[in-house]
């Protein structure tokens, strides 16, 4: 199991994918997750890391840093 990440790489993530970046489901290992390719917009980075989304399909499950992926939509 990972850890946490540090201070500077969730200041990382919260620069790059800022409130409203619209961001589509590469990976996420999770038996509830979207299908990969399912597009959501972003509603924040938590204090682990975790890119909240709410997906295009209802789903508002976090991206988790270190295990899940996506890729901006541009």
């Amino acid at each position: 199991m990972i850890g946490f990440p540090s201070r500077e790489i969730v200041g990382q993530l919260k620069r790059q994918y800022p409130t409203g970046t619209r961001v589509e489901l590469l990976r996420m290992d999770d038996i509830s997750a979207p299908p990969t390719g399912t597009k959501g917009t972003v509603v924040g980075v938590d204090d682990v890391g975790s890119v909240m989304v709410h997906w295009d399909n209802g789903s508002t499950l976090s991206v988790v840093y270190g295990v899940d992926s996506v890729r901006k939509v541009y």
